[in-house]
């Protein structure tokens, strides 16, 4: 739990009483949930949009999204799922993740495939729904780069980008880059050594850390091509919502903010693709919930590979 925003450190391991389900919602006995940015940035406050939900203090005090578990009670009129059922999702709108147990919409989750570990399950919602809506114009011979490849949307980004056809450029730290090799990336880039808007051209980019100006994107499209960004910086977003809208209109490239939708429509194709055996999930460090200030520490610090997992 935190009552502020800041650093790991202002996390605290505390007994509450179990939640109850309240009309269309289910209780569920948390077996594992995973980390994603969006905790790090609702931890420490920023940017800007993380606030959203409580400007001076966090409105939802325990963190922790994308959950897999096994429902522990259902409230009033839950009809799609009963005690005992494995379920998984994106519980973004409801959080709690980090607790023995949470609780979630019945539209936020889905059944647990039965190939995949509860860990495995948890991987998936949040970072599957980016990087298969991110991907999802992909075709043969795409030329496309993907800045922050190295993290968990990503790991899903870049096979799903190459089993379309792409030739896939992956841009992150230098310690993620045999990562993203190995992930399939057909060239890798170390934005500290090298600056990705001076290479290309891309017929398309998935930025998931925007920082750079829409100018400097602007010269790595190619004529045509489409630019989308997923998150970071405020000004690098409004600039890309503004100027990047005027510029896109002159030049023929098209700019824009990658809304994503979430729900089970959205995550449960890759996870059956993924208990198939036809995507690799990729799990960097698995912590217990009393290290979930470590956990998110190590998110933090840019050097997960892949996924992080909290596990009760």
């Amino acid at each position: 739990m935190y009552d502020r925003y800041g650093p790991p450190d202002v996390l605290r391991l505390e007994d509450v009483p179990v939640p109850v389900p309240g009309p269309r919602e289910v209780l569920v006995e948390v077996a594992a949930t995973s980390l994603n940015l969006s905790d790090w940035e609702a931890l420490v406050g920023s940017p800007a949009y993380a606030r959203f939900g409580g400007l001076r203090r966090p409105r939802r005090r325990i963190l922790g999204s994308d959950i897999a578990g096994v429902v522990a009670a259902v409230g009033p009129g839950v009809t799609r799922f009963a005690t005992g059922d494995e379920v998984f999702g994106d519980n973004l709108q409801r959080l709690g993740g980090f607790a023995q147990f949470a609780i979630a919409s019945e539209s936020a989750l889905a059944v647990k495939p039965a190939a995949l570990t509860f860990a495995q399950a948890s991987a998936i919602p949040q970072s599957g729904e980016i990087a298969a809506q991110g991907t999802v114009d992909v075709t043969a011979g795409t030329r496309m780069l993907i800045n922050g490849a190295g993290g968990g949307s990503g790991a899903f980004a870049i096979p799903l980008a190459k089993a379309a056809g792409a030739h896939v450029t992956g841009v992150d730290n230098a310690g993620k880059l045999a990562f993203m090799r190995a992930l399939g990336a057909d060239a890798v880039i170390d934005y500290r050594a090298e600056d990705f808007t001076r290479t290309g051209p891309y017929d398309l980019i998935l930025d998931l850390v925007a920082h750079r100006s829409v100018f400097a994107y602007r010269r790595a499209l190619a004529p045509g091509g489409r630019y989308r960004a997923v998150g970071g910086r405020v000004r690098a977003l409004v600039r890309i919502l503004t100027v990047g809208t005027v510029i896109a209109g002159v030049s023929g490239r098209r700019m824009g903010i990658l809304v994503v939708r979430s729900g089970p429509a959205q995550f449960e194709p890759l996870a059956q693709r993924c208990a198939q055996g036809e995507i690799d999930i990729h799990i960097d460090r698995t912590f217990a919930l009393h290290q979930t200030a470590e956990a998110l520490a190590y998110l933090g610090e840019g050097r997960a590979l892949g996924k992080v997992i909290v596990q009760p």
